[in-house]
């Protein structure tokens, strides 16, 4: 069980993203919740079934509750990542936010830093790598989402070269975010374990299956060049090791 059920998961979730380019419209938004959802299940199942009820519980109340908060104030009052609005394309919202969005960063945040602790015993390094696994994801998602009509951005300037309708300053939010929550985090998991294998999948498929959707049938190819480029400082040296 504690096994198989993170990878069936995993599995669920590769399965609904290859479908994402193939479909349109209201059914593309369904994805992208169901996405999010499986994608949510998986971290929290393997947080359970490996580290114990209390590391999910402190996982869920920092990336979620924490996402949640920080996204509610952003749609408030533009800090800190500029002024943007939801459409309601993406299910039910609460104080402006779908309630799927605080989701995303529980997704990313836990193999994020589970990858950091497999690379390094420095505890300000696992800080920094797992917090620019989490942000540079964004190199990827926001001009997807936005490309989408998702949300939308008031002034989208200045932007990254080839990535127009996302403020660069949006990235850096991101980022602050990230370091915050990877601090409150890092006491979570120490160390490695035998069992964190799903988690380095989740997080190499992200990186490895978003290149080649922005780049060959989103028609994105700066997010994709950008994307590859953020989430490689954590997905490549991953690699590497897990291949060694």
């Amino acid at each position: 069980m504690r096994r198989r059920l993170p990878w069936a998961l995993l599995g669920g979730l590769v399965l609904v993203q290859i479908s994402y380019p193939l479909t349109g419209g209201g059914a593309r938004a369904a994805v992208t919740v169901v996405s999010v959802l499986l994608g949510y299940a998986t971290s929290v199942s393997h947080a359970l079934l490996t580290r114990g009820p209390r590391v999910a519980v402190r996982l869920v109340l920092v990336t979620t509750g924490g996402g949640f908060a920080v996204e509610a104030l952003g749609v408030a009052t533009g800090f800190p990542f500029g002024e943007y609005d939801y459409s309601g394309d993406l299910g039910p919202r609460l104080a402006g936010v779908p309630l799927v969005v605080p989701l995303a960063w529980t997704w990313m945040a836990w193999p994020a830093w589970l990858a950091a602790v497999r690379l390094t015993r420095s505890r300000t390094g696992r800080v920094v790598l797992a917090a620019v696994g989490l942000a540079a994801w964004d190199l990827f998602l926001d001009p997807q989402m936005v490309a989408e009509g998702y949300w939308t951005w008031a002034d989208p300037h200045p932007a990254l070269p080839g990535v127009p309708g996302v403020p660069a300053g949006n990235y850096l939010g991101w980022l602050g975010v990230a370091l915050a929550m990877t601090v409150l985090v890092r006491t979570a998991a120490r160390e490695a374990v035998p069992d964190d294998a799903p988690m380095y999948a989740l997080y190499l498929w992200t990186y490895a299956g978003s290149v080649v959707a922005h780049a060959v049938f989103l028609d994105l190819p700066g997010s994709a060049a950008w994307g590859a480029l953020g989430m490689g400082v954590l997905a490549v040296p991953l690699a590497v090791v897990l291949l060694r």
